[in-house]
């Protein structure tokens, strides 16, 4: 039994991931979480990862408040064909003590990173006609949320900064969409309350979510450009 079961997961994975095999993905913020599952995800699929802590992809030590850190992060990488932009910091304060330095931060790692790295990575990707960029947005995109402004605020800059890219790779073979997860199954949620949350009463499985992303890299994706796609079991809804 125990045999089979690892075979049908690895057979989904293939699934999932078909035509991914040999693409390099670069997934940012890939020590835990969310993006951990996503490195994990496409490597099953066959790709050749770059992460941000990742054991068994390149390991690349970038700052991504530091942009200079993050064009040697893409020029050591090499030609990307897969770049999710997950990296992230949360502060937590009424706006009125959110210090300037936590603003600054939130801005540098949440979405000015995502900004330096698909305009470095972009150039090669239209070169070769094919790319995927996908930019981890949440569920506070489309609602707010108090004590949270440098999170709300970045969160939500990431979907026009997706719909701005996407209009710009029309007919390039280059994709970018956003995904927009709930409250997730990770450490940092653990005892989580989630009332008022996902009306399911359940977390999110990351695994869920890098389903999703593998999808998004997938052959049948060549038409989902600019789209932003909700994964909070209809939290958004409610």
């Amino acid at each position: 039994m125990g045999s089979t079961r690892a075979e049908g997961t690895g057979q989904r994975a293939e699934r999932l991931g078909d035509g991914l095999r040999g693409r390099c993905a670069l997934i940012t913020g890939s020590t835990q979480g969310l993006g951990l599952a996503a490195a994990k995800r496409f490597e099953d699929a066959g790709c050749r990862i770059i992460v941000n802590g990742f054991a068994d992809g390149k390991y690349i030590g970038a700052d991504l408040r530091k942009p200079a850190e993050i064009e040697a992060m893409i020029t050591a990488a090499g030609p990307i064909d897969i770049l999710v932009n997950n990296a992230v910091v949360r502060h937590t304060a009424p706006i009125e003590n959110f210090s300037a330095e936590a603003w600054n931060e939130s801005l540098a790692v949440n979405l000015s990173a995502a900004f330096h790295t698909i305009r470095l990575a972009l150039p090669a990707m239209k070169a070769r006609g094919w790319g995927r960029i996908i930019n981890m947005s949440s569920i506070y995109a489309q609602r707010g949320a108090p004590n949270r402004v440098g999170y709300v605020t970045t969160k939500t800059a990431l979907i026009g900064l997706t719909r701005a890219v996407a209009l710009e790779c029309v007919n390039s073979g280059v994709t970018c969409n956003a995904v927009c997860p709930g409250t997730l199954e990770t450490e940092l949620h653990t005892g989580t309350s989630l009332a008022g949350k996902q009306p399911t009463g359940r977390l999110i499985s990351p695994d869920d979510v890098s389903a999703m992303l593998a999808f998004l890299c997938g052959p049948s994706s060549n038409d989902i450009n600019g789209s932003i796609f909700p994964i909070d079991a209809a939290w958004s809804s409610s």
